[in-house]
Order: C-alpha cells, then sequence, then structure tokens
C-alpha cells in the first residue's frame, strides 16, 4: 500500500503569536480548539491580526497530511475546494509544486482560511472561515477521485456535512479502500458524537485522536482506557498524548487485537504545535504504507510531529526534511 489520498477543507493558515490570550477571549475562541466563524467576523479578526506580523502557509488537517507525505517522498492525492481567488491560487500551486494531485472543485464563494494564534506556551486555537471548502458537496465525490488509491485519510471536521462525508466513506469503502480519520477537534465531538460513532463503527479502519479528542469521543478519562474502547470498533487505534508521547492498539478487526505500542516524546523546543497532529498522522501512515511494526509507525510519527513543533506553521527547510528522509531510512 503505498498511494494515499486525503479530503478535508483547503485553507490557507493565517499564523499570528501573542503574547497573551487577551484576542481569544475577546472573539470567544476556545483555548486549544477550533471555533467556526462567518466573514463578518473573519474581517474583524483580519484587522486585528494586521498589527502581529501574520505568516500564511497552506493548511487544513488532511492537507497538512499530504504535504507531509509529499515531502517524504510519496506521491499522494487531495480532494477539497477553493474560490476563485488569489488565496485559492496560492494552496493549489503549492500542492502542484509539491507534486500533490489534486482534486480542487472551483466556486465563486472567498477560499477558506484558518486564522491560527500561538499562545505563549505554544498552544493553538483556530478561528476558521470554512467558505469555499465548507461548499464540496456530496454529489462532487465521484468513484474516479478515488481510482489507484489504497487508503483515505479523512479530516474529522467534514462531519459536520453529515451527507457529504456519509458518501465519502461509503464510496471509498466500495472503490476498496482503507479509511483513516482524525477525529479533529474535542468540541467538534462532542457537538456530533453519536454521528463520529457511527462513521467509525460502520467505515473507519484507522482512528487517530489526541488526549481530549479521545475523552470526548469515548467519554472515558483515562487515555488507556479511551484506546482499547476506540480498537473495539475498528482495526487500528492511535492516541497521542502530547509531551508524553502516542500510543497505538490493533482493533477488534485485525488479527493482532490487543496487540499494543508506546513511544515517549521527543524533548524539543515547543514554538507552535499547529500541524502536530496532522504531522504525526503523515510519519504513522507513511511507515504504515512500508509495512512497518506498530512501534516503528509510532516512531515515524512522533519524528514528524517533533520537527513541526519546532517552527511556526507548516514548512520545515529542506535540510530538515533531509534529515527526516535519512533517519526514517
Amino acid at each position: 500500500m503505498n498511494k494515499i489520498i486525503g479530503i478535508g477543507n483547503a485553507l490557507v493558515d493565517v499564523l499570528v503569536q501573542m503574547n497573551d490570550d487577551s484576542l481569544l477571549t475577546s472573539f470567544h475562541l476556545p483555548k486549544g480548539g477550533m471555533q467556526l466563524i462567518d466573514e463578518q467576523q473573519q474581517q474583524n479578526l483580519l484587522l486585528c491580526m494586521k498589527t502581529l506580523n501574520p505568516k500564511r502557509a497552506t493548511g487544513g488537517c488532511a492537507s497538512n497530511t499530504m504535504l507531509a507525505l509529499a515531502n517524504l517522498g510519496m506521491k499522494p492525492g487531495f480532494i477539497g475546494k477553493i474560490g476563485r481567488d488569489e488565496t485559492g491560487s496560492f494552496f493549489s500551486e503549492t500542492f502542484r509544486q509539491l507534486g500533490i494531485q489534486t482534486h480542487l472543485s472551483l466556486c465563486d464563494t472567498s477560499s477558506g482560511v484558518a486564522n491560527t494564534f500561538i499562545s505563549a506556551d505554544g498552544e493553538r486555537t483556530f478561528g476558521t472561515y470554512l467558505g469555499a471548502a465548507a461548499l464540496m458537496q456530496a454529489d462532487e465525490i465521484t468513484p474516479s477521485m478515488f481510482h489507484g488509491y489504497q487508503l483515505l485519510h479523512i479530516e474529522g471536521y467534514l462531519i459536520q456535512n453529515h451527507e457529504l462525508i456519509e458518501k465519502i466513506c461509503k464510496t471509498a469503502k466500495q472503490e476498496g479502500l482503507m479509511l483513516s480519520i482524525d477525529l479533529a477537534s474535542y468540541n467538534v465531538i462532542q457537538n456530533d458524537l453519536s454521528f463520529f460513532r457511527h462513521l467509525v463503527k460502520d467505515y473507519i479502519d484507522i482512528v487517530f485522536a489526541n488526549e481530549e479528542e479521545c475523552a470526548a469521543f469515548t467519554g472515558k478519562t483515562d487515555p488507556k482506557e479511551g484506546l482499547k474502547y476506540i480498537a473495539l470498533l475498528c482495526t487500528l487505534a492511535i492516541v497521542k498524548l502530547g509531551g508524553k508521547g502516542a500510543t497505538a492498539m490493533w482493533g477488534a478487526s485485525s488479527n493482532q487485537y490487543g496487540e499494543e505500542a508506546f513511544v515517549p516524546a521527543e524533548k524539543v523546543n515547543v514554538v507552535d504545535t499547529t500541524a502536530a497532529g496532522d504531522f504525526f498522522a503523515a510519519g504513522f501512515l507513511y511507515a504504515f504504507s512500508k509495512g512497518a511494526s506498530l512501534e516503528q509507525c509510532l516512531q515515524t510519527g512522533v519524528l514528524l510531529s517533533s520537527n513541526v513543533i519546532q517552527v511556526i506553521g507548516t514548512r520545515l527547510e529542506e535540510e530538515t526534511w533531509e534529515k527526516i528522509r535519512s533517519s526514517i531510512k
């Protein structure tokens, strides 16, 4: 299995570093979470952010994962929707240069933007204007999009359109793909828990969650118990433990049910946790596609996430990618 495609919100991240969290309070943004905003709120945020030296990069959970896979030497694909504007052109051109095959629908609505607020402790909070990204519809999903791929990585934020994500899962399954999902954000899970559980139970093979998402999904505060709960529903469950590391367990639908692995986190200077989970998923899926052991998959995920949290945004220097690729080999 060496062909992976992602589907999710095609966003451009606008990132700012903050000395305190007063801006989050002003705009009622839950720290560490993701809050959807409308066009007027987006304009108000942009005005406040201008004085904070914002930086721009392609964003979106699944697209970040595909970006990292491309830098590891794979040829992933990506499905999303953008506007006919400069922001959308920035997104598509960045992916074209990386060799990522895209299926990007176009519309006249402005492209989506993920306003990313980086607190002094490295925690990131999103105020997301989905724009065109939110207009992807179920009838735009066709079987041909999945031809030639073995695994589809789904962004959990898409759950806000039930018809769309159900169509995605059904179509990909009919085409013989494995499905992995990143559970997105604890507050998104809390708002739609029963449907999330339905998706995982009926369609998903691989589940990625952090501690907060695991607790929201399972109702269990102990990550180890949460991991076991998820493993009962799928083939492979992974829980990211932040500064403590990551753990995984083969699920009930696998031949290795109950086999578990843990790897500690690397000790690094945390600058920005943006895309840490997305890069972790890329490392894990890369190793998984090569037939690596559960422990090696976790190690590769930790390696990628530990590198991306040392920079602002998702842009790693080529020298860093060379070291990562060499280490994986």
